[in-house]
């Protein structure tokens, strides 16, 4: 078995919504059935007992090693403590090859699991040894390593529970949640109303103090100290016992609390001099320690924090039993777990001298051993929920501590007796003000509940209602995509959207194009919906992107299917028939809102068949307004548009909006049937998105089909009085199309300029010039430098083929160059001739063209 390729689906794709690997996986015969390979199933089964590769059987009769495979890959990242549950194994048109597909949450983990199950199969079927602890560690470790911590964590999983989109723009904890205009960012517990100022202000421990003092917030007397003697000098000041700190800490790092002695001052100097240069002594207060957090104006949460410590059993030193706590699976070394493992350092010995111990002191049978004196879990402290115990003014305290120093989401450390009694009536005060606070006290505390802080902290970025998203409407079909996508952008933008749009000539905003080439996959759309700018986004999605990484939105208010036809790249990963085509292509509809629209082509029976798959509901369109599934449609009082003599209709029950032919400029008076049935679809697409008709209208007759606004899409020239148009058309459905609209125009001698993509399969490129043949008096034959594959001569020979029983055409010009073929053609053109220009090389070729016709 070989695996030969691996693509991340980073978004719903064409097996499912989630995300996913899917890896290209050659099998040997013996390998297409396991029961052939006696002693394998044996033999992984003891290697990795809980596996459950008969449930990912899809094929009848017969498990293979491929299935064998995408089950291991499931299992071992779930084994690991992955959410994950969905995996395929599907056999191609190819013998031996099959497509695997496995679920991830995190990529790296999900492709560290497939080595692993690589490895696994592999151990297997050659009786070697597989170490399946290690390989559920290493994904452990790795898992650990790369997901969200538990505070960012709590935050996407409220949101996600609201419907707000989101995406995670870096390996740590910066997240994206909304589109376009209506995004909000977060890094952990910060969010964009975060003010750089005040996460400065709530560094400076000092700064802080002197600011919550001022507006009457009770807080402990202290001063800066640079030296260790200055340090004591201001213990002496204050009075022992004092808080030594670093001013500009996290944490708990190098915060010594209750020192009393010189001896004790000057030592937590030292470790608090070694995080800051700065240093802070403070009085002790007594009491206990708590975290309050505040997300706005209110107070979501409170908990009270217990440092450290062990319990005597008379038998284990104290190192012992430290060792036997970090034993407990909640306590990890880092955040990811809610409770951080017991750290020995010099305060750990310290604060054990002060009693006595060492770290092999026997403590007697129920002896509490306090370990450190600060409390901060990610020192190994735990945390008990208080907050339905919060004194109603000293919760106002805490709110009023945040806001002055200005930030939206602050953690604020007291220490107080308790949090019954208002800080003045027992002495109490505001210790620390904490930027990005910790989190995981509050949603798992070590005892009590946990709290939907998540939920506050979204609800602070979000108003009521506010889901952070934007309208989206995603164009799919085998042609007319570009020109509908185009058109629906541009009514967009009639109504005052600011509009991103992607297309196969570039990326859009707000009609400047910030990248070209092919921009209809993913990628595209994901900087679309990242552009701040954006306030609408019209993407069109091409069959390709959608097989390479799915596609950029869990996600859309509409999705357009203009046509399928006869298709087109068929035979390309292994999408071979229109059948095949049509289910890529019907991702889009899949993935509607609930209260969204798919727009689909009646008259196309694999577009009309993909309203089964529609979550939301159903706009048909069709010219043919007795076409049967868009009269079934109508008569169910169901959305449908049509043509009716001169004007295209939009139906829904007793409602009825005729938007005239006349004004919608790119149809030529309905004389070009491709651009009516674009326009349907775009108006259906308007409908879906509720635009207002006067909107609609205007849309439509300010749109022009220029060179400028649709390059490639029957672009119409004036040259020595002869009509020339430029067209991207490459597949014979496209051609179809072009001919019937050629038809539909006066003209003395009709010739053709054409090549053909060589990634297209033979027939199809005859295909196209078999309808041409019988069109256009002059056929010129062009071959260029990319033939995407072909040999030189390959393309022309095909397409010559194709005019073999051509019953129109009399003339044959076989040309190397676009440029020079579209140069003969215009030289040989007179008054009243009409000439067809299928491009390549879309703006290179317009320019040459106008430039042409200019000269």
């Amino acid at each position: 078995m070989e695996i030969s390729r691996v693509r991340a689906l980073r978004g719903p794709n064409l097996w499912s919504r989630h995300t996913s690997l899917e890896a290209i996986v050659s099998c040997t015969d013996l390998e297409h059935d396991i029961a052939g390979l006696p002693g394998f199933e044996d033999r992984i089964r003891a290697r990795f007992p809980k596996i459950k590769f008969l449930d990912v059987t899809r094929d009848e009769g017969s498990t293979s090693v491929a299935h064998v495979l995408a089950a291991a890959a499931l299992g071992l990242q779930a084994q690991a403590g992955c959410p994950v549950t969905f995996c395929r194994a599907i056999r191609t048109i190819e013998k031996g090859i099959f497509q695997v597909v496995v679920e991830y949450t995190e990529e790296a983990v999900g492709r560290l699991a497939f080595d692993l199950a690589l490895e696994l199969c592999n151990a297997a079927a050659s009786d070697q040894l597989f170490n399946l602890a290690e390989a559920l560690a290493r994904l452990r470790a790795l898992d650990e390593d790369i997901r969200l911590g538990p505070s960012t964590g709590s935050i996407v999983d409220a949101a996600v529970a609201r419907g707000v989109p989101f995406r995670r723009m870096t390996e740590g904890s910066m997240v994206q949640f909304g589109w376009g205009s209506k995004q909000r960012r977060i890094q952990a517990a910060e969010t964009g109303f975060t003010s750089a100022i005040a996460e400065s202000i709530a560094q400076d421990k000092e700064m802080t103090k002197v600011m919550l003092a001022a507006a009457g917030v009770p807080v402990p007397d202290g001063r800066s100290v640079s030296t260790a003697d200055d340090a004591w000098a201001a213990a002496q000041e204050i009075g022992a016992p004092v808080v030594v700190k670093p001013r500009d800490g996290n944490q708990g790092k190098g915060v010594a609390v209750n020192m009393k002695t010189e001896e004790e001052v000057k030592t937590a100097f030292e470790a608090a001099f070694r995080i800051c240069d700065d240093v802070v002594v403070e009085r002790y207060l007594p009491g206990q320690d708590y975290r309050l957090l505040v997300v706005g104006k209110q107070l979501v949460a409170a908990a009270r924090r217990s440092p450290p410590s062990v319990v005597g059993d008379g038998e284990h030193t104290i190192a012992q039993l430290i060792e036997q706590v970090n034993l407990d699976p909640l306590r990890g070394d880092g955040h990811a777990t809610p409770l951080t493992k017991i750290r020995v350092d010099s305060i750990t010995l310290a604060t054990l001298a002060k009693k006595n111990y060492t770290l092999d002191s026997i403590p007697a049978k129920g002896t509490p051993v306090l370990l450190r004196d600060n409390a901060n879990l990610s020192t190994g402290g735990t945390a008990t929920d208080v907050t339905d115990d919060v004194h109603p003014q000293l919760a106002a305290r805490v709110v009023e501590a945040a806001q002055m120093i200005g930030l939206d989401i602050a953690g604020v450390d007291l220490v107080c007796e308790n949090v019954i009694q208002t800080l003045e009536e027992q002495g109490g005060g505001v210790v620390e003000v904490n930027a990005a606070p910790g989190l995981r006290m509050h949603i798992k505390p070590s005892f009590g509940k946990g709290r939907p802080v998540g939920e506050a902290i979204v609800s602070s970025m979000f108003a009521e209602g506010d889901d952070g998203r934007i309208p989206v409407v995603a164009v799919a079909g085998t042609n007319g995509k570009t020109t509908t996508v185009r058109l629906i952008a541009h009514m967009l933008r009639t109504n005052k959207y600011r509009v991103g749009m992607t297309t196969t000539d570039g990326v859009y905003i707000e009609n400047e194009r910030i990248d070209t080439g092919d921009c209809s996959g993913p990628r595209s759309a994901r900087n679309v919906l990242q552009h701040p700018d954006v306030d609408a986004a019209v993407f069109e999605t091409a069959r390709g992107g959608i097989l390479r990484e799915g596609i950029a939105f869990d996600r859309c208010n509409v999705a357009v299917v203009t046509n399928i036809g006869v298709g087109d790249h068929l035979g390309l990963n292994f999408i071979s028939t229109v059948e095949d085509l049509a289910v890529v292509k019907r991702v889009i509809v899949q993935n509607v809102a609930p209260n969204g629209y798919g727009v689909l082509n009646a008259a196309d029976p694999m577009v009309a068949n993909m309203a089964a798959s529609c979550p939301g509901n159903v706009i048909y369109f069709a010219k043919d307004r007795n076409q049967t599934v868009l009269a079934a449609h109508r008569a169910q009082g169901k959305r449908v548009v049509h043509l009716d003599d001169d004007a295209i209709v939009a139906v829904e029950g007793q409602f009825e909006q005729r938007l005239s032919l006349s004004e919608i400029p790119i149809t030529y008076n309905g004389a070009i049937g491709f651009q009516v049935e674009n326009a349907m679809a775009a108006i259906g697409a308007a409908w879906g998105l509720g635009l207002d008709w006067a909107v609609v209208r205007k849309g439509l007759r300010t749109f022009q089909n220029g060179a400028d606004t649709t390059p490639g899409r029957f672009n119409m020239f004036m040259h020595r009085g002869a009509t020339v148009i430029a067209d991207y058309g490459h597949n014979p459905d496209a051609i179809q199309a072009l001919t019937s609209a050629v038809e539909a125009m006066p003209s003395k001698r009709r010739t053709v300029v054409i090549s053909g993509a060589g990634d297209r399969r033979d027939d199809d490129i005859r295909r196209q010039t078999e309808i041409l043949g019988d069109a256009f008096d002059d056929v010129i034959l062009y071959e260029d430098q990319c033939q995407r594959g072909r040999a030189d001569g390959e393309v022309v020979k095909l397409l010559r083929e194709g005019l073999a029983k051509a019953k129109r055409t009399q003339s044959i010009n076989e040309i190397r160059g676009e440029f020079l073929a579209i140069d003969t053609a215009l030289d040989h053109l007179k008054s009243g001739d009409l000439c067809l220009i299928l491009v390549d090389q879309v703006e290179e070729a317009l320019a040459h063209i106008a430039s042409r016709i200019k000269a």
